[in-house]
């Protein structure tokens, strides 16, 4: 019944589609799409990437994507520029970006990020330190910044591992470990972000992925718990 019915006839979201094959139809050399998926629902334009992405691939079409769906950009792209009044702040895979942002402004655009400002306190070949108000924390390789120098420790939320039990002495969690309470939970069904308020009222979040359907001892508001991480898990940022 649809292919009997007019452009017209069809809702926003059907109409979109349509506009999208009927560019591919023409098998460009280069194809440039605005939002090209914002008139859909969610599983639908979650759907619909995959198939837009197979079928770019497979006709081999260059395509530029206007964006501010990050998950959207993560998803579609194999190379995402990131911007900022006009000036690209860095271009790269949608990993490197995600992973190793060149900046603050990166960091905090592409998904959810913790910042703990402070100065670098200690470098050396394998390791360096940089101390903060929440504490010094640990980070697994050098760096060519000089010591003194003001920087910010970038975590995502998903690298921290919590819990309501500090962990064993002496184990390799222990590098970077903060203390604070629940103050919000966020329940989204396959995992959960949890808000932590530190010491010096500063908050951290924190995400779990949700392994079990048995809640008994899960943490809730009000919880003291314990936030760690690897040394790995951090980005050290200059700007």
């Amino acid at each position: 019944p649809m292919a009997n019915r007019k452009t017209s006839q069809l809702s926003g979201g059907q109409q979109q589609r349509v506009a999208l094959a009927r560019s591919l139809a023409k098998r460009p050399k280069l194809l440039l799409l605005d939002e090209p998926l914002g008139a859909l629902d969610k599983k639908l334009r979650e759907q619909t990437q995959f198939e837009l992405v197979n079928i770019i691939e497979s006709i081999g079409v260059t395509c530029v994507m206007v964006t501010h769906d990050q998950e959207e950009a993560m998803t579609m792209a194999s190379r995402i520029a990131v911007m900022s009044q006009g000036r690209i702040l860095q271009l790269g895979s949608p990993t490197e970006v995600y992973e190793a942002p060149s900046c603050r402004f990166v960091a905090d655009f592409i998904g959810n990020v913790n910042m703990f400002e402070g100065q670098l306190s200690r470098t050396e070949a394998s390791e360096s330190e940089i101390s903060t108000p929440q504490g010094r924390f640990t980070l697994g390789h050098g760096t060519s910044h000089p010591q003194g120098m003001a920087l910010a420790l970038a975590i995502r939320p998903e690298k921290i591992r919590i819990d309501k039990k500090a962990p064993a002495p002496g184990s390799a969690q222990t590098a970077n470990v903060v203390s604070g309470v629940v103050r919000e939970i966020a329940y989204m069904g396959s995992y959960s972000t949890y808000v932590v308020q530190l010491p010096d009222q500063s908050v951290i979040k924190a995400t779990q992925t949700n392994r079990s359907r048995n809640h008994e001892g899960d943490i809730v508001w009000g919880d003291t718990v314990y936030c760690y991480w690897d040394t790995q898990a951090g980005v050290l940022l200059s700007s």
